[in-house]
């Protein structure tokens, strides 16, 4: 990155690690990082209306999905000399209005800054002589539209559609498209109209209130004109940073556009998912001068020209007609001990592979660094996910580093229950020894859990294929089995003296009831014949599949309460890997699931016309998602459906995200919805 007096310095950088950041951000940042922590939800607010005549009055829009709070907040004009101001209520709610008289007086050629109480820059306009009179406000949404001069009476309170002119100026047509902070710090525009835009005398300003603006016609490349679809791109001479920004200005000083990212975040650069309409997104691949690539996701924010998301929870349903999904919530720092880990084994998704059928939108649903134990202080390895049917408020998840967790829903997030345990409790295998390398887990019938592991972590180059059943309703911080069944004999190919081999045992686990396999026909394949539950009266009421990491198959046990289990044979699922593995009541599948070494997808297997189980159809991750090692999954029980949708949730093995400072780093689990 050129030097530069860019606010990205140590300051900044420091504020990047360490400040509590969301995956989207709306509005510029401060000069300086926030000496206290800003309120949930301010990066949503942006400024909506403003005059310079009629008691100079400022209407600021909430475009989030809560109420934030604007105690304390600041404003002010070209003099950047920051201002307490009195709105007219002290917290905005969700899709509402506040509205304020400027103590400082606003004028014909100004603009206008908001800051939260720390000193962070929430959103900036800047207007030249007789634009804010009626008003200068945004046309074309609330909080997103492109900035004109009002053409009837002001709006202040309301919605502004009553004061847009008829048609939109071409130059607003035009919006800041891409942008890298990474090497030559290159800012990409597009016009999204009808008619070529002159932009050889329009200017542009970092997120640094000190610096002036600096002309197009300067930068190299030179750029003068930008044509109708087309795209123009300039190197910012003033250097741009973590924690940056960009804001546009045309010949007359009026803004156009703006966008901001966290740190990273326009690294290898930030995009829009579509070309000048949608959201911004952390780009895998810069595509300056061309259309974006939309392959990643996070990190910036819609700028003038679109809505941005956030909220701390929850799930999004519906995937916005087509537009592209959007990866929310999130924020916190790592912790000490903290250490997330890269994804390894990309592999290629399978032929005839179908898109996510539910859902677009995605959250992330944990707190930062929120699995860190005393056999795994670096906080990542959560791996298998199960709901429980009969308390689907109910998560359980799997650490292999020996730890189970009960997992529920506060504020939107996953958190450990801590009527259960607060900090998760910790397994090990029969007779109280050994550090079970716990990758999958289950709920039975009888509302035992039952965990799969590959290898004792204390010998972690040989095998030991198990299955462990768990009572949760046993109390002490160490759980040992009630049964345990060993397979390991059944896989020499894994027992090399290799702990790569040794790994790519047992990686997921599923309970699957008698009652579908009869009922689908399935026929056993010990007898030839239709299978019988009757046949095998120590088994329970439901038979145990587990996932094969070495090669994607699944195994069919009957586990037996005298210790013993029966062999049913194995699988194909199609997949190169399984990591894990569930059963979907609602949709009366099987679903085997695979993290990037097949290309995040999910087999769902059906018991088919010759009774034999085999696979139906396979589904990607959505595609806001990161490619990781995302090693479990599950989908919420049919009593959770709300609209047609349930929530399905992933979990990430390394809490890598989208890589080191992003706002995804340090998290483990996503949420997002699945079809009824």
């Amino acid at each position: 990155m050129p030097t530069s007096t860019s606010r990205a310095g140590v300051g900044s950088v420091c504020a990047a690690v360490l400040a509590v950041s969301g995956l989207l951000f709306t509005g510029l940042l401060a000069a300086q990082p926030a000496a206290a922590a800003d309120p949930a939800g301010y990066q949503n607010v942006r400024i909506n209306e403003v005059t310079s005549s009629n008691n100079d009055t400022v209407e600021l829009y909430n475009t989030g999905a809560t109420a934030v709070s604007v105690s304390g907040w600041k404003m002010s004009d070209d003099g950047f000399s920051p201002q307490s101001f009195s709105p007219s209520a002290g917290t905005i709610a969700a899709g509402g209005f506040v509205t304020f008289n400027s103590p400082k007086g606003l004028g014909d050629s100004d603009k206008l800054v908001i800051y939260t109480s720390g000193g962070t820059v929430v959103d900036r306009v800047d207007w030249a002589t007789g634009k804010a009179k009626p008003a200068m406000a945004r046309c074309g949404g609330d909080g997103t539209g492109a900035w004109v001069t009002t053409t009837a009476a002001t709006t202040f309170g309301a919605a502004n559609a009553a004061g847009c002119p008829s048609s939109i100026p071409a130059a607003s047509k035009v919006r800041i498209n891409e942008v890298t902070s990474n090497g030559s710090d290159t800012v990409e525009l597009y016009n999204g109209g009808t008619s070529a835009v002159g932009i050889g005398s329009w200017k542009y300003v970092d997120g640094d209130t000190g610096h002036s603006a600096a002309s197009i016609s300067s930068s190299s490349p030179s750029a003068t004109t930008i044509a109708a679809g087309g795209y123009a791109t300039f190197d910012s001479t003033l250097g741009l940073g973590d924690n940056d920004s960009v804001v546009l200005f045309d010949d007359k000083g009026d803004t156009v556009d703006s966008v901001t990212w966290a740190t990273d975040g326009a690294m290898p650069s930030d995009e829009r998912c579509a070309d000048g309409a949608g959201w911004f997104r952390t780009a895998t691949t810069a595509t300056l001068g061309a259309a974006n690539s939309c392959s990643g996701s996070g990190g910036g924010t819609g700028g003038t020209g679109g809505t941005t998301g956030g909220g701390t929870g929850g799930t999004t349903g519906g995937g916005g007609g087509g537009q592209p999904g959007q990866l929310l919530g999130g924020g916190g720092s790592l912790t000490s001990g903290c250490t997330p880990e890269a994804p390894g084994g990309t592999g290629s998704t399978p032929a005839g592979t179908l898109a996510w059928p539910g859902g677009q939108d995605v959250t992330i649903a944990d707190n930062v660094c929120a699995f860190t134990t005393s056999t795994g202080p670096e906080g990542r390895d959560l791996s298998g996910l199960a709901f429980d049917p009969a308390h689907p408020s109910t998560l359980w998840a799997a650490k292999n580093k020996n730890w189970l967790y009960k997992l529920v829903k506060s504020n939107g997030k996953w958190v450990p229950d801590p009527s259960w345990s607060a900090t998760g409790k910790q397994i090990r295998f029969a007779g109280g020894s050994g550090e079970p390398d716990s990758e999958g887990l289950t709920v039975g019938a009888n509302g035992h859990v039952y965990v799969s592991s590959e290898r004792d972590n204390t010998k972690n180059t040989v095998p030991k294929d198990t299955i462990m059943e768990f009572d949760p309703a046993a109390t002490g911080s160490t759980l040992t089995p009630v049964h345990q069944w060993d397979m390991t004999s059944q896989f020499p190919q894994l027992n090399t003296g290799s702990k790569d081999d040794a790994n790519l045992g047992f990686e997921g686990v599923g309970y699957v009831p008698d009652s579908w396999l009869t009922a689908g026909g399935w026929v056993d394949p010990l007898t030839g014949a239709a299978y019988n539950p009757a046949n095998y009266p120590l088994h329970g009421s439901g038979l145990f599949f587990a996932g094969l990491e070495w090669d994607g198959s699944l195994h069919v046990y009957g586990l037996n309460s005298d210790g013993s289990f029966t062999t049913f044979g194995a699988i194909t699922t199609g997949e190169r890997s399984v990591m894990d593995v569930s059963f979907d009541a609602v949709t009366q599948r099987l679903v085997a699931s695979c993290d990037n070494t097949c290309g995040e997808t999910h087999t769902f297997l059906k018991v088919n016309a010759a009774g034999a189980i085999a696979p139906d159809v396979t589904y990607t991750n959505p595609a806001v998602m990161p490619t990781d090692n995302l090693e479990g999954f599950a989908i919420a029980p049919a009593s959770t459906c709300v609209n047609g949708s349930r929530e399905a949730v992933w979990s990430d093995d390394g809490i890598y995200g989208f890589g080191s400072k992003t706002s995804s780093w340090g998290h483990a689990l996503y949420s997002g919805t699945f079809p009824c």
